[in-house]
């Protein structure tokens, strides 16, 4: 059976580490524009469910793929659905709810689709004995919740149950929350691309930190803490998963934590705002990172590589953030003045790294590097939220004379 991971483009590759990190071979894993397919034997599907809802790092969602066929019609679409086994997948009076998608197919009306969809499995498990007898069929959300989803890409359908429920980018850490934070998969993508080595003598450091974010998913990396650990997911209540491999997955990744070693901290986050560094504190004592994470309120500007190289003990920095930025919290006006003063404090005149520093920086689309006026060693494109995005990665040193 094959096991879907949907991903923010620009960080599929890095859910293939996840898979890859919890033993899965890489023959078995497939790369594609948003998302990674994962087969396993079926087996070994529920233990999968588990153990990828819990590592799975850089992921959005975890759907269990229930079938695929093809359709270029309503009627090709309904009988497809009809035909799988609804009643072992879904209990006596749990509740569904259908949703999906479609992209260079015939079939494009998803409101009709959905509504197809959720009247092929009621008429399946009606003539399998639910309803005892009549027209309907108990759907009681108390008792339980599915989401079916269904995905339609030239023209070959997929049929999937999500397994998470709430994204994946909820660690459950984070209920103290600065404005328009970053999420939780995506900052610990840019440090990921970032080429970051955990405890490699480098200090991960957010100037910008707000709730702490990048900061403590860097922390959670690097003590090889899986980010599923502190929340629940949908599929422990479902008959055919069950809570049981969800405990025996949670009791593996305990036992693969890092303990910190006691040289110190190597994650620090600072911000102008009192408040947001507060939060951070609280938020990284939640994540269980307290003991390997520094934070306090300075100003960005005097965060210079001299005084951060005084403050965290190593003279390498990697200076990761996510600034507010034109259309999100500022103005553009404001944003461009905020891109030159980060240009000016980590890169010198003509945007090269100052010593000691690598820095990472996202931003809509080149406007830091309009900013800053020299182009990234290494950009990637992504997204925040619904805003087109790029991660400018600058590491090259002025060479000396």
């Amino acid at each position: 059976m094959e096991i879907i991971i949907t991903a923010l483009f620009g960080l599929e590759s890095l859910v293939r580490q996840d898979l890859e990190h919890i033993g899965y071979d890489k023959s078995d894993i497939q790369v594609q524009d948003g998302q990674v397919i994962l087969s396993v034997p079926k087996s070994k599907v529920a233990q999968a469910v588990a153990r990828v809802n819990l590592w799975v790092r850089h992921g959005e969602r975890v759907l269990l793929s229930l079938g695929t066929y093809r359709a270029t019609t309503f009627d090709d679409f309904f009988e497809g659905i009809e035909k799988m086994p609804w009643e072992e997948w879904i209990p006596d009076s749990f509740a569904f709810h259908v949703n999906g998608y479609s992209r260079k197919s015939q079939l494009f009306g998803i409101p009709a689709c959905q509504s197809l969809c959720k009247k092929a499995i009621v008429k399946r498990l009606i003539e399998k004995g639910r309803g005892k007898g009549s027209q309907y069929i108990v759907e009681n959300p108390d008792v339980g919740l599915l989401n079916v989803r269904f995905g339609i890409v030239s023209d070959q359908v997929r049929v999937m149950m999500d397994t998470s429920g709430d994204g994946l980018h909820k660690r459950g850490y984070r209920p103290l929350r600065h404005i328009a934070p970053i999420k939780e998969t995506l900052a610990s993508g840019l440090v990921m691309l970032s080429k970051y080595q955990p405890f490699g003598y480098e200090a991960v450091v957010d100037p910008c930190c707000g709730s702490g974010t990048i900061v403590i998913e860097s922390a959670l990396a690097g003590l090889n803490i899986a980010p599923g650990l502190r929340r629940e997911f949908d599929a422990q209540k479902w008959p055919f998963i069950g809570s049981q491999v969800f405990v025996e997955a949670r009791e593996e990744a305990k036992d693969m934590i890092i303990k910190p070693s006691k040289d110190g901290a190597f994650y620090y986050g600072s911000d102008v705002d009192g408040r947001a560094v507060s939060n951070a504190i609280q938020n990284a004592r939640a994540a269980g990172v307290e003991s390997v994470t520094r934070f306090k309120t300075a100003d960005l500007k005097d965060q210079d590589p001299s005084a951060l190289a005084e403050w965290t003990g190593i003279d390498r920095q990697l200076v990761v953030c996510n600034p507010p930025y034109g259309g999100r919290m500022m103005t553009e006006e404001e944003a461009t003045e905020l891109f030159v003063s980060i240009g000016h404090t980590y890169l010198d005149r003509d945007g090269f790294c100052k010593k000691g520093i690598r820095l990472t920086v996202i931003s809509p689309e080149d406007s830091f590097e309009k900013a800053v006026g020299r182009n990234a060693d290494k950009r990637i494109k992504l997204y925040n939220g619904n805003i087109k995005c790029q991660m400018n990665h600058y590491f090259r040193m002025r060479k000396s004379i």
